[in-house]
């Protein structure tokens, strides 16, 4: 990574190094970032000379990226949409197929550090949580829907273990309007002492995230998305930061690549219809201490790599 490339990226994503040499560029490729934040992919990517594609819902991040458009004399296309539709935007492009595709899911460390996104409970600010800053926001939810749907969304991507009791006291305590509000009222739900190691706040506000941006939702559909837009030999990375993405992210790879137990209530009929579009590419990466001490965040990524084979997408609506 040079210099001028490391200076001007605000966050420099996790796994970096690793990322790049998965997708193994050769200069005059085409890939694909599907998560641009702060483009620090895309910048390494554009450095080993890749014709870089980068998606984004946030329109922050695609505005904040107009800069480095223009010092990549021509070889960087910012997509203000979802990375679900990432096969349909290349083809209006005339640029399919890719060489690669990269990935990095969940929020962004700039979405994070801004209070008035209402992403985290560090800062006090509105409860929006919003990517795409459209649509419906959290507090909207979690003012209208009943107990029993926010009981589920925080059960579900949440894997809070008293989701219940966390939804009576949110319906209890309506409406709710602050991040730092609803932080306050799932501690009190949960009991919070200043000494435990983990805020009980962290797994409701993860679980209403997914929720709102249909994370796990786009998840599936970016993942048959980026099937249908490798090339054979294309490479696909993916960093996860949670064990439900990578969940989903393993069972595709297994499930696509046809290494999925033979127990599998899919396996018989997929089988039967599919040569493997995929094979995996060794084994998950996790970040090193030195890369942990650095960033906190990084803890808790996994890399996972994978390369297409010249098998047909098993996705529908391959274009």
């Amino acid at each position: 990574m040079s210099d001028a490339i490391q200076a001007d990226a605000p966050h420099i994503p996790v796994l970096f190094d690793e990322v790049l040499d998965a997708l193994a560029i050769e200069a005059g490729e085409r890939h694909v970032d599907a998560t641009f934040g702060a483009g620090g992919y895309t910048s390494g990517m554009l450095a080993r000379g890749a014709r870089v594609f980068a998606f984004d819902r946030d329109p922050d991040a695609i505005a904040a990226g107009r800069a480095l458009v223009d010092s990549s004399a021509g070889a960087l296309t910012l997509i203000p949409a979802t990375f679900s539709a990432l096969d349909s935007e290349l083809a209006m492009r005339d640029a399919m197929p890719v060489q690669g595709v990269t990935m990095d899911i969940g929020v962004s460390s700039m979405q994070l550090d801004q209070a008035e996104r209402g992403f985290s409970f560090q800062s006090d600010g509105p409860l929006d949580m919003r990517m795409s800053q459209e649509g419906m926001s959290a507090a909207d939810f979690l003012n209208t829907a009943d107990e029993a749907e926010i009981a589920h969304v925080i059960k579900e991507y949440g894997e809070e273990p008293r989701a219940r009791r966390v939804a009576q006291a949110i319906v209890y305590n309506r409406p709710i309007a602050r991040t730092g509000e609803l932080a306050r009222i799932v501690r009190k739900a949960l009991g919070y002492k200043p000494h435990d190691k983990k805020d009980p706040a962290t797994r409701t506000f993860q679980a209403i995230r997914i929720h709102i941006n249909r994370e796990l939702g786009e998840l599936e559909d970016g993942l048959a998305a980026a099937e249908r837009a490798l090339a054979p030999g294309g490479r696909l990375a993916i960093v996860t930061f949670h064990s439900l993405e990578d969940r989903m992210v393993k069972r595709f790879l297994r499930e696509r690549s046809g290494s999925l137990p033979s127990g599998s209530r899919h396996l018989p009929e997929v089988a039967a219809k599919h040569a493997p579009s995929f094979e995996e590419v060794g084994r998950p990466v996790k970040a090193s201490e030195d890369e942990i001490a650095r960033n906190p965040r990084a803890r808790s990524a996994t890399l996972r790599t994978a390369r297409r084979t010249g098998a047909a997408a098993w996705s529908e609506g391959s274009l």
